[in-house]
C-alpha cells in the first residue's frame, strides 16, 4: 500500500485505512508508540494487558512529547 501524507494545520498526518485499524484493533482513542530505525516508522499499539504496555525504550521520549503529538 502506498500512501501520501496529508496536511493537518502545520503538521502532516498519515491516514490509516479502516481495514488496518480493524485488524490491529485501533480506534480514535488508542495509544500508539511511534519509533524509527532510521529508515522506517514503526507504529505499535500500546496494550494495557500485553507486552506492548509502554515499557519499551523510548517510552519516556514519547511521553515527553505526547502533547505535541496529539
Amino acid at each position: 500500500m502506498i500512501k501520501k501524507l496529508t496536511p493537518i494545520g502545520n503538521s502532516l498526518g498519515l491516514i490509516i485505512d479502516r481495514p488496518i485499524l480493524d485488524l490491529l484493533n485501533i480506534d480514535r482513542g488508542s495509544r500508539l508508540e511511534i519509533t524509527t530505525d532510521g529508515k522506517r516508522l514503526i507504529i505499535v499499539p500500546l496494550r494495557e494487558d500485553g507486552p506492548e504496555s509502554g515499557s519499551k525504550p523510548g517510552r519516556g521520549l514519547l511521553d515527553r512529547f505526547a502533547e505535541a503529538l496529539k
